[in-house]
């Protein structure tokens, strides 16, 4: 019995450690903005792309089932997440920007060279000279 209740105290213990941390890192995130193109993933990565080829081009891969990401002006790519567990896919909120550049509001979160944005706010921008 000694055994059982050392256990679920470590168990105990553990657990309050690890929603602790989670909490601190929920906390570090930082609010960005972000501007570029919404276009599609494939397209961000397999064409080297600048800009969208065009908004039919994007909304098509997007309807077939390709994520929206958002191509900054440095090249960097942003995948667009939901805060909520179950994550839900973005496209549908972005589908409207599709092949457009937006100013995107949220929290990033950075991991090994990727970065993901919960997006709080999201608007159209102007066009790039």
């Amino acid at each position: 019995m000694k055994n059982i209740a050392k256990l679920a105290a470590k168990v105990t213990a553990v657990t309050i450690l690890v929603c602790a941390s989670g909490v601190l890192l929920h906390g570090q995130q930082k609010s960005v903005s972000v501007e570029g193109y919404v276009l599609d993933s494939a397209c961000a990565f397999t064409k080297n792309l600048e800009k969208p080829i065009s908004r039919e081009c994007a909304l098509t891969c997007a309807k077939a089932g390709s994520q929206l990401v958002i191509l900054s002006d440095d090249g960097s790519i942003y995948w667009p997440i939901a805060e909520t567990m179950p994550a839900t896919g973005q496209n549908a909120r972005l589908l409207e920007f599709a092949g457009g550049r937006v100013t995107a509001k949220g929290k990033l979160y950075d991991r090994g060279g990727s970065h993901a944005l919960v997006i709080e706010q999201i608007a159209a921008a102007p066009a790039k000279k």
